[in-house]
């Protein structure tokens, strides 16, 4: 049976061919197959390999029905061609063979199995019509006539012959049938046609000399060096090759070492006397068999013991006790038996070597001994094989397959470094005490201890774990087992002998015995454990290593999908931070991105903590109004309390671990000095130090990274409440705070939160932490320590008043900073308009002023600061003086032990106490956030109760309004909207209109709850869209701000871009609908964004839609087909809204356009808040004057247009000649070949290469030093920065002169004689410590005047920069970048930066000096501390890289979440009324997220980077602790004790200085980027001295335009292509077009807002590109498209250069009727006008911008379709006075309204960017075929609608 499959694409046909393979997952159902079966995919796939062996596939030559095959799939003639026939090598992939020949070799491959059953995947798609037709018949209908084949295809033409048809559609097979059946039973089968005509396979293949794949290369001569080099340096850099050397080495000295022994040893003859023992013949004939029976017989009980345990592996752990106990009693049984003389004098019976110590260590050692030569003989063995192939993941695999994998590695490790201390320490004593054979042998062991299971944890890291196999190597656990055994029989002997002789040495046995005993049983329990890769998978996840190095490829998933590590690691894990190890090796390897940092775990996600914050807060203050303070704080407590009481413990920890080490110096100082309280106190004591300190350092550690974790998570939840108060704050609420005050509040108030966590437990700390000071001085100096308890609060209590005055000046600062902030957004969002009247300057001016302010409270806060950091840093030095003063008047002895000891505590007393200025400042800072936020949130709330939301269906009203009476001002006694009433029922389009300020807006306002209610009832039945007059579009492709949050509907998708007009722009558009918008949509032209905004609308498929005038922003033929196209003028085809897609809908639309108001089944006429009527337009239309007003001013524009029809040609106007060429009477003059070169240009538009909005730059690799030289250099070319380092030098110096002298000066005991007096002790001490509290004074002064002179400096350049660059820059950069930099960045420069850089060069010279102070007592130290130092630069070095990426990301991140929150500020009514309120809260949420991932991760990094520096810094603190026991006489105890005490403080000051390092070089990014726009492109000049204009410049106004051609971007496409004409001096010309036509651009090129590509644009003469901006922009006047309001006064918008009179002003608003208006207010020119002028209507901002222009009085004026936002009645006032006060000038107008155009003089049309036409309007519509005179018609017919109903 043949059976075709046929349907469209992706209908599930070759899935059901893959089903019948059973490559498909089955759900349900069965599936039978009776038979072979052969497939064709329809991608071929070919061996590489000869065509005979393809087509064989390993079945055995049958040459007859070989030769058929070939036959029937048409191979016969290519084989022929080809040189070597069938036996051509095919090359990889059949690269040497087309897709056809390919195809068919395939098809070959099945019909020569003869298989029963055949599946063909469309195989005739890949081969010309002729040959499939001759594989159709010749194979399906030929070779398998007999066969059942089941083959799918789109060629309709193979379909007839087919015994079953099956058509599939949507995963179903939807008919099915033979071909005469199904032809006209459905539509799906009908749909299939014959498309596919193929092209035949063409060309000639040229023969071939040679096969393509020829022999493999051998390369001849010798191999030279760089072979070997690149052999030897291939694994790890070659770095085991000094250690394979070196082994080799050894073994030859003790190869040679061994004979010459044995020459030496031996006598000469019998004779001589031997040169070693006497018992040579025991040695040589005794002992050797005694010892080879002992060694037969333990290998013999181990394989007993082996084959039991690989039945049942518990039985090698049962064997271990018991052969313990044995070995045990056969040592009390020797020791018996010893007592006999027979016994002892028979040979062989003593066993007593057995438990000697000396024989114990020595077959220990040879043991390792042999583990090491097996790993060197493996090692070899491995490098001489062939490689095994296996790839990276494989090998990932079977590491993970391992159990406990990592713990294994981890183990080997330990007991190779443990082994080295214990070696070490064995040196030492043994050095110390004197060396016998024992000992000898001792090191020997722990040397080969230490060397074999180093080699070990190499071999397993590097060999095993890549090998391949699935278990570990007999030999190895054999071994383990040995190891065990021997570790259980020493802690047996050595407990034995610790007890009978108590030594020192012993005790060192057993510590290593019972570690040996442990981890030989966690490697034999690891060796013979039966696990399945399978059955361990999850420890994967356990190890805290989610991933490796060779799974970068996948880490976009990974950062992606895959929650953090953190969630899923073990506790060792967790506590040295290896969870951390995967992103850290990610960051070595490559660039990371954000797609590389995993996701949060859940507790860390705000996702999940912000509704518990929000449960809290809620259910604590209820209404918003109720918020305080405290409630504030007290639900952030409660959300996180765990997080507080965890931290709480580990800050507790920490402190106690800090105390331990002044605590015991005294003890110490006194166990040096020989008056220890018992035998080996010191190691005792040094014991306990170590175990404090790193106790200390791993609560310290996870204290800082869960304190950061609290932080990002109080931040998380605090900015997304602000953010979701932002969405429901009230009209009246927002008049109060402008955008850029909640910016502030979410940038800084926020992420102060984020700070606090780091000072939450430091209140109590203080007061713990001083109560363990003077506990400690009290134990020491008695009660000397109550003065310095006194003055411990004295100087606790000046924190007081400082603290206020701090608090003031923060709150002045932020104050100052929200006005600065508030301007410097409301400058950015109009930059465009500054530029274009000139104005950026004088604006910058207002930003400098504002800064200014700002600096002053800075300056304050710094110095004010600097007073408590002076007075307090010198407080423990006060505090010192007092004590020992006290201590000395009442008699208490100063011992040097007690001295060190208090001078330790006042160092640690030091860190409270210099930190509670800057904790009493942080938490100032934090109260003065938390009353800024609890304020916001206090903010009134839109009421609920406005709308009473009736259920769908449940009312054949879907808008009422009763009595409506609506104030945008409460407190106002005259409500803006007065008595509504009108009820709107489905399906009824009410149309809106009125005179500027009558109150159109603010009754949708009031429709959508916008409004506040004063009385009256509103009632809504339905969903809602709302267009708004100002188009709001969101920054992301015109796809989503269609869509807004919907799933894409293909279907109504399409529907909605047709009856939008934007299939066009689309196609104009490079990348289409995914073209991203800028910010504001700034890319686009205004017609373009309401086109959008109204498709977005259209989209949501709502009942009742309110549209505000968007028809204003587009030109007369789209405003026209928006609203209604159903004239015989255009295609009854195309779809409109209003009459289309929204005709069962509820429109309410405002309009100024009369001839849109026909069509509504309802008009309301607005005037002062009033409907003054309302009714039908046949009703109302003589029964008012208000309407007839609107009317009237659009019958007298209409008849001006009949007036230009039907008028006669006027004498200037252009006329043709004889030969149909146009002529100008007057001198206007059209340049020959424009059209030529404008088609020319029409071909060479340039596809952009990327969008306009790029990603933002990210500086990528190490910060430079030349950004840290620009910083330190930028104040006073670094002047300061070498006396900052000499008073901290000085400081340093005095410091440790100071605590030198106390320790030197005072006597060891009260035995003692003192070197000094008591006076001229303190004497000296005072004086020093004095003056290194004035280095610091002179250090941090000069810090800060340098700090804030270059913050000043960066923010005047960068600010110069920014108001310099060119428009573009601006178009292209979203504003919260800019802000982000103002803010977030400015910020951290002034208040991080210096101090951070200061304290790094300071705890440079700190780590310099106590590694000086502690070598003065110990060199070795010195010598040791250099490869610690090393081990830490390279953990730094390997570090940095992902610290400094997530430090970039955690800033790159941060601006999307500013841009989102200031984009959904603007646009919050539209997110309202789309009720998309939980879907702007889920991104905002997401990117939050976004932020929290590199922010926590780098937390992370940096503990991770920690914890192991106080390891290596505990290495140094350890190595100097055991040198100071182990060699007491040498060194004087007090200076000893001075070195301890400066040791305590090693791993912080070293972890300090590698955190300020990288903390710093995380925080000069924030210089890296303020750099970045220092360097901005600038626009040109200002002014150009040399081609300054006269000032009379232009005196004419004649704009000329030579071959203009225009792009916005380098990668953009040409928007102007090569526009020629000349716009005459003192005449109006009109520009008409297309929306995207290029009328925008040309306006912008006029005023160089754009520069262009080619051509030039002269005004009288002068050619505008050479000479300055300024005096080009200010001698033209424009009045833009979006009218532009400052927040301000009447008086600043339309004076801002403060260059006219009140009188002047007064006039020009009586021109253009606002004069009354702004008469009517209190305030009168100084009335307020708030951030964007939100409390004037649009018209009447427009009319104020129309002000502007008049008081400037330019030669030259343009309307940039100005009069778009007034009604019919107020344009032609407009036009009037234009008329009037610019008779003179030459007027350029862009409008959509054609009324505003036809008493020009001249129109010209542009389209695409190329002039279409340009003449007269009158010589224009004579001829009816232009395109002027069709739009003209189509604004008549539907114009003129408007009044057939009235006559």
């Amino acid at each position: 049976m043949r059976v075709a499959v046929c349907g469209t694409v992706g209908s599930g046909k070759s899935s059901l061919l893959s089903s019948s393979l059973g490559e498909l997952h089955k759900i349900s159902g069965t599936l039978k197959l009776c038979g072979t079966k052969a497939y064709v995919s329809q991608s071929p796939w070919i061996q590489s390999a000869m065509i005979e062996e393809n087509i064989l596939f390993g079945k055995e030559m049958d040459r007859e029905r070989y030769e058929k095959v070939l036959e029937a799939c048409s191979l016969k003639k290519d084989l022929e061609i080809l040189s070597f026939g069938d036996q051509t090598v095919i090359g990889e992939r059949g690269i040497n063979l087309s897709g056809g020949q390919k195809q068919r070799i395939q098809i070959a491959l099945a019909l020569y199995h003869d298989a029963q059953i055949y599946l063909f995947d469309d195989p005739f798609s890949s081969v010309d019509a002729h040959t499939g037709s001759h594989l159709f018949k010749e194979v399906l209908l030929g070779l398998l006539s007999s066969k059942t084949v089941i083959y799918v295809t789109h060629q309709v033409e193979f379909l007839s012959a087919a015994d079953l048809i099956l058509v599939t559609k949507g995963g179903r097979i939807v008919q099915a049938g033979k071909y005469d059946d199904i032809l006209n039973s459905g539509s799906d089968f009908m749909k299939e046609g014959n498309n596919d005509s193929q092209i035949g396979e063409a060309g000639e293949v040229a023969k071939a000399q040679a096969q393509l794949i020829p022999e493999e290369e051998r390369e001849k001569g010798s191999a030279g060096f760089p072979i070997y080099w690149k052999y030897v340096t291939t694994a790890y850099g070659g770095v085991l090759v000094p250690f394979i050397l070196l082994s080799q080495l050894l073994f030859q000295i003790l190869q040679i070492g061994s004979t010459y022994w044995m020459a030496w040893a031996t006598p000469v003859s019998m004779d001589a006397k031997p040169a070693v023992s006497n018992d040579q013949n025991a040695l040589d004939m005794e002992i050797p068999n005694q010892v080879g029976d002992l060694a037969l017989e333990a290998i013999e009980l181990l394989g007993i013991v082996a084959v039991m345990s690989q039945v049942a592996w518990q039985v090698f752990i049962v064997s271990i006790p018991v052969i313990a106990a044995c070995v045990w009693h056969q040592h009390g049984l020797a020791t018996i038996l010893s007592n006999s003389s027979s016994m002892m004098h028979s040979p062989g019976s003593n066993m007593d070597f057995l438990l000697k110590s000396v024989f114990l260590r020595g077959f220990s050692g040879s043991l390792h001994l042999a583990l090491l030569l097996a790993l060197f003989v493996s090692f070899v063995c491995k490098k001489l094989r062939v490689g095994d192939g296996e790839g990276s993941k494989e090998r990932l695999k079977m590491k993970n397959g391992f159990l406990l994998y990592k713990q294994t590695l981890l183990c080997c490790l330990g007991v190779s470094l443990f082994n080295l201390i214990l070696f070490l320490l064995s040196y030492f004593y043994s050095y110390r005490n004197g060396w016998s054979d024992d000992k000898v042998v001792t090191v020997l062991d722990l040397v080969l201890r230490t060397l074999s299971w180093g080699a070990l944890f190499v071999y397993l890291y590097t060999q095993f774990f890549n090998s391949g196999e699935k278990v570990f190597p007999s030999l190895l656990r054999v071994w383990w087992g040995f190891y065990l055994a021997i570790s259980c029989h020493c802690f047996v002997v050595d407990l034995f002998f610790h007890h009978k002789h108590g030594s020192l040495e012993i005790e060192y046995y057993v510590v290593s015995d019972v570690v040996s005993v442990f981890t030989g049983l966690f490697l034999c329990y690891v060796g013979f454990s039966r696990s399945e890769i399978q059955d361990v998978l999850e420890e994967h996840l356990l190890s805290g290593d989610s991933s490796s190095i060779n799974n970068l490829e996948t880490s976009k998933s990974r950062g992606g999908d895959t929650v953090t590590p953190y969630g899923n690691a073990n506790l060792f894990s967790i506590l040295t931070f290896s969870w951390m190890n995967s992103l850290i090796a990610a960051g070595n390897e490559k660039i990371l991105d954000l797609e590389d940092v995993p996701q949060l775990h859940s507790v860390d996600s705000v996702v999940e903590a912000f509704p518990v914050f929000k449960n809290k807060l809620e259910s604590d203050c209820g209404t918003a109004s109720r918020f305080t303070v405290f409630k504030l704080a007290k639900a952030l407590f409660l959300s996180a309390w765990k997080q507080i009481l965890w931290t709480a413990l580990l800050a507790l920890i920490h402190t106690l671990g800090s105390y331990v080490g002044p605590y015991l110096i005294d003890a110490f100082v006194q166990c040096l000095d020989g008056r220890g309280e018992f035998k080996n106190q010191g190691y005792i004591l040094v014991s306990i130090f170590l175990v404090a300190k790193l106790a200390e350092c791993l609560s310290q550690k996870h204290l800082l990274f869960k304190m950061q974790q609290m932080g990002t998570r109080l931040r998380a939840v605090t900015t997304t409440m602000i953010y979701n108060k932002s969405l429901t704050l009230s009209c009246q609420s927002k008049q109060g705070r402008s955008s850029g005050e909640i910016i502030n509040i979410m940038t800084i108030d926020a992420n102060r939160l984020s700070t606090v966590s780091w000072y939450v437990h430091d209140p109590w700390l203080v007061i713990l932490q001083v109560s363990l000071a003077l506990l400690i001085l009290y134990k020491n100096l008695g009660l000397g320590s109550v003065a310095g308890f006194v003055t411990t609060v004295i100087v606790m209590l000046l924190n007081y008043p400082f603290g206020r005055l701090e608090e003031k000046f923060q709150g002045k600062l932020m104050e100052s900073k929200d006005k600065r902030m508030k301007a410097t957004t409301e400058i950015l969002k109009n930059m465009k308009i500054l530029k274009l009247q000139g104005w950026e300057m004088k604006f910058l001016s207002k930003i400098v002023e504002l800064r200014e302010v700002e600096t002053q409270w800075l300056k304050k806060y710094f110095y004010t600061s600097l007073m408590i950091t002076f007075i307090l840093f010198g407080a423990p030095n006060l505090v010192a003086v007092a004590t020992f003063l006290t201590s000395m008047l009442m008699g208490v002895p100063l011992e040097s032990g007690k001295v060190i000891s208090a001078l330790a505590t006042f160092e640690i007393l030091q860190v409270p106490i210099y930190k509670l200025p800057d904790t009493v400042s942080k938490l100032i800072q934090t109260k003065v956030s938390l009353d800024r936020i609890a304020s916001f949130l206090a903010l009134d709330d839109l009421r609920p109760d406005v709308i009473e939301k009736l259920p769908v269906g449940s009312s054949d009203a879907a808008i009422e309004i009763v009595d409506g009476n609506f104030s945008w001002d409460l407190s106002s006694p005259n409500a803006t909207l007065k008595d509504v009433n009108f009820k709107a029922y489905h399906g009824m389009r009410v149309a809106v209109c009125g005179a500027v300020g009558s109150g159109k807006s603010s009754l949708l306002s009031s429709i959508l709850g916008e409004l506040p209610k004063i009385s009256g009832t509103l009632k809504l039945c339905g969903t809602k869209a709302y267009v708004a007059q100002s188009p709001w579009i969101q920054s992301g492709t015109i796809e989503e701000n269609i869509l807004f949050g919907k799933d894409m509907d293909r279907e109504r998708y399409e529907k909605v871009l047709e009856a939008c007009s934007l299939k066009k722009d689309l196609e104009i558009l490079s990348f289409g609908d995914q073209t991203v918008i800028g910010e504001r949509g700034i890319n686009l032209s205004g017609g373009q964004k309401q086109r959008i905004q109204i498709a977005r609308a259209l989209y949501q498929d709502a009942q009742i839609y309110l549209f505000d005038d968007p028809f204003s922003a587009v030109d007369a033929h789209t405003g026209s087909h928006l609203f209604k196209v159903n004239y015989p003028i255009f295609p009854s085809t195309i779809a409109c809204f209003l009459l289309g897609l929204l005709s069962s809908k509820t429109v309410i639309y405002v309009t100024h356009q009369v001839e849109f108001l026909s069509t509504a089944d309802l008009i309301l006429v607005m005037k002062d808040g009033r409907i003054a009527q309302a009714g039908k337009y046949d009703d109302i239309l003589n029964s008012g004057s208000d309407f007839m007003v609107l009317v009237g001013a659009h019958k007298a524009a209409l008849s001006v247009l009949d007036s230009k029809q039907a008028g006669p040609v006027s004498e200037n106007e252009s006329v043709r000649n004889d030969n149909g060429e146009i002529n100008s009477t007057d001198g206007i003059v059209w340049k020959e070949g424009n059209n030529d070169s404008q088609t020319g240009e029409a071909d060479e538009v340039a596809k952009p290469q990327a969008q306009l909005i790029q990603e933002e730059e990210r500086v990528r690799g190490s910060v430079g030093f030349p950004i840290y030289w620009k910083y330190i250099t930028t104040a006073y070319r670094g002047a300061l920065v070498p006396f900052i380092l000499l008073a901290q030098l000085l400081f340093m110096m005095l410091q440790i002169s100071s605590t030198y002298w106390m320790a030197w000066a005072t006597p060891a005991s009260k035995d003692v004689k003192p070197v000094v007096s008591g006076s001229r002790l303190l004497i000296v001490y005072a004086s020093l410590v004095i003056g290194s509290s004035f280095c610091v004074l002179a250090r941090a002064s000069l810090l800060v005047t340098a700090g804030y002179k270059t913050a000043s400096l960066l923010f005047s350049k960068m600010h110069q920069c920014i108001f310099h660059a060119p428009m573009s820059f601006f178009d292209a950069t979203p504003s919260g970048r800019i802000l982000n930099r103002a803010s977030t960045d400015q910020n951290v420069v002034e208040m991080d930066i210096p101090f951070l850089v200061g304290e790094l060069a300071f705890q440079a010279i700190q780590l310099l000096g106590i590694i000086a102070v502690i070598s003065q007592v110990a060199w070795q130290v010195f010598v040791v501390s250099i490869p610690v130092i090393a081990a830490c630069i390279w953990y730094q070095q390997y570090y940095i890289p992902s610290a400094r990426e997530l430090s970039r990301l955690v800033g790159v991140c941060n601006a999307p979440i500013i841009q989102n929150f200031a984009e959904t500020i603007s646009g919050a009514t539209t997110i309202r009324s789309f009720d998309q309120e939980s879907r702007f809260q889920e991104i905002n949420m997401r990117l939050i997220d976004a932020y929290s991932r590199p922010k926590i991760h780098n937390s992370a990094a940096l503990q991770w980077l920690s914890i192991r520096m106080d390891m290596l810094s505990s290495v140094t603190f350890a190595f100097s602790l055991f040198l100071l026991v182990s060699f007491p006489e040498r060194i004087n105890p007090a200076i000893a004790g001075l070195a301890v005490a400066y040791a305590l403080g090693l791993h912080m000051t070293q972890y300090v200085l590698i955190w300020l390092f990288c903390n710093c070089e995380n925080k000069i990014i924030a210089v890296e980027r303020i750099l970045q726009y220092m360097s901005l492109p600038a626009e040109p000049p200002l002014v150009i001295e040399a081609t300054r204009p006269d000032h009379s410049w232009p005196s004419h106004g004649e704009v000329d335009i030579d071959n203009l051609q225009v792009r916005y971007a380098p990668h953009m496409p040409l928007v102007l292509r090569g526009l020629t004409c000349t716009f005459p001096g003192g005449m109006k010309t009109g520009i008409v077009g297309r929306t995207g036509s290029g009328k925008s651009t040309l306006i912008q090129t006029l005023f160089r807002i754009v520069e262009p590509a080619a051509g030039r644009i002269m005004i009288d003469g002068i050619d505008i590109s050479m000479i300055g901006l300024h005096d080009l922009r200010s001698r033209l006047s424009i009045i833009p498209q979006d009218p532009t309001m400052f927040e301000g006064t009447v008086r600043s918008n339309l004076d801002p250069l403060e260059e006219y009179t009140d009188e002047q002003i007064w006039e020009a608003l009586d021109k253009f009727q606002l004069g009354d208006e702004v008469r009517k207010k209190e305030m009168k020119l100084n009335s307020t006008v708030i951030e964007n002028g939100e409390n004037w209507s649009m018209g009447q901002r427009q009319l104020l911008c129309l002000g502007r222009v008049l008081l400037k009085k330019s030669k030259v004026l343009v309307l940039d379709e100005a009069t778009a936002s007034v009604d019919t009645a107020t344009d032609s006032l407009i036009q009037q006075t234009v008329r009037q006060h610019f008779s003179g000038c030459t007027v350029i107008t862009v409008a959509h309204r054609i009324t505003s155009v036809l008493d020009s003089d001249m129109v010209l049309l542009l389209s695409s960017g190329l002039i279409e036409e340009y003449d007269s309007p009158t010589r224009l519509l004579e001829n009816k075929s232009s395109s002027f005179s069709q739009l003209v018609a189509e604004y008549t017919v539907r114009s003129n609608t408007s009044f057939e109903k009235s006559t």
